[in-house]
């Protein structure tokens, strides 16, 4: 008998593709090593659980009884994370792909809490295993890709080449993300966060962030939290993760108002940077709140929960720019700007900066309008969008 596999979070079942979709998906890839396996993702699992694999025909059934329901198009607050994602968008194979990955950062957030930090690195140890907490984020979240059916390529920063994860070109889709944002302040117990962008098709380069049909990120602190948005729908929808294991819908956020918190990455670059060093002297000078971890994760997501400030990370002569746009840059960037904020490199939106390599690296700066306008005013003496009056630092 021919199997499939579907993704579990605790008795939700994954909505499924056609067999003939399947078919074309379930060769192994060939770029993942044999470590991928259903047994590994079962020694990775959280509380006992796993992808499971089950008959093919057990998933034609669950499509036969999903395309029978009527679908309600109004996405609300308590919904659990299927619920939403199949009133959110008519794209199966974007469904089952999201609902994976939501099961790896369930995984996550348990073996980021039970890890065991020394002096270099933070390890977790369950049977056989033993690696580093950013490799083992690295390891299910590319076992989460495979066992989705719908990725075709996919590439992180931890392995920075695209690697085939057996799926369709057409109709599935390529993902590239960061599987441990912050994995350096895990031993201090700051919130840390995996950040990850899906783009149509089979290609991560020649394309832009506003290309991306989805991007998200989940966040590893007092809660655990999935931050997600879709192409298909306004706004950004977080998750939040519920004792018994399930995704529940508790905020969306479709504006970023104005108001007076900062967080200044890359500060070095005030040395060199004279432009920076003014835009920083201006949030001190106006009694901003300062608010930075050194998590680009946690950073970020607080303009979205908050739904105010500005984060910034900005390069200079001796302090170069290193955040990448494919891995953090651009995901974010549509996280932002779907909530109703806006991104800028100094000059333009990071959603249109083409990604050329892989490891393409840039300034940023996320926020609320007229906190763009300033940071683009200050930095380069303009900014593209229009402003009817002075903002601040650069008047």
């Amino acid at each position: 008998m021919g199997t499939g596999v579907t993704c579990y979070a605790r008795g939700v079942v994954l909505p499924s593709a056609s067999p003939k979709q399947y078919s074309t998906a379930l060769a192994s890839p060939p770029s993942i090593s044999p470590s991928f396996t259903s047994r590994s993702l079962k020694s990775s699992s959280i509380f006992g659980e796993s992808l499971r694999v089950v008959p093919r025909s057990s998933l034609n059934k669950v499509s036969k009884t999903k395309n029978s329901s009527s679908l309600v198009t109004r996405c609300e607050i308590g919904d659990s994370l299927e619920e939403f994602l199949t009133k959110a968008t008519p794209d199966k194979a974007l469904i089952r792909l999201m609902m994976c990955m939501g099961e790896a950062l369930r995984t996550i957030s348990f073996k980021v809490r039970t890890a065991s930090c020394g002096g270099t690195a933070c390890v977790n140890s369950f049977g056989d295993e033993q690696l580093a907490v950013d490799l083992l984020a690295n390891k299910l979240l590319f076992e989460a890709l495979t066992y989705s059916h719908f990725c075709k390529y996919a590439c992180s920063e931890e392995v920075p080449e695209l690697q085939d994860m057996g799926g369709p070109a057409e109709g599935g889709f390529s993902v590239a993300f960061d599987p441990l944002d912050g994995s350096s302040i895990v031993d201090t117990n700051f919130t840390v966060g995996t950040i990850f962008g899906v783009w149509p098709g089979d290609k991560l380069t020649g394309v832009t962030g506003r290309d991306q049909v989805a991007a998200a990120m989940g966040i590893f602190g007092p809660r655990t939290t999935y931050v997600l948005a879709l192409k298909d729908i306004p706004g950004t929808h977080e998750f939040l993760l519920l004792d018994d294991g399930k995704w529940q819908h508790v905020k969306d956020t479709t504006e970023i108002g104005e108001g007076k918190m900062f967080s200044p990455g890359n500060l070095r670059a005030t040395f060199d940077n004279p432009e920076y060093d003014k835009l920083i002297n201006y949030y001190v000078r106006e009694k901003y709140t300062l608010r930075y971890t050194g998590g680009m994760v946690p950073d970020v997501n607080q303009i979205i929960v908050k739904e105010k400030g500005i984060f910034t990370n900005v390069a200079s002569p001796s302090a170069k720019a290193k955040l990448r746009l494919l891995f953090e840059v651009a995901p974010l960037g549509f996280l932002i700007e779907k909530a109703g904020g806006y991104s800028s490199d100094g000059q333009q939106s990071v959603l249109d900066k083409v990604i050329t390599n892989l490891d393409d690296r840039t300034q940023v700066a996320y926020g609320s309008k007229n906190e763009i306008i300033r940071f683009e005013e200050t930095l380069y003496g303009s900014s593209r969008l229009k402003s009817g009056v002075p903002v601040g630092a650069a008047a």
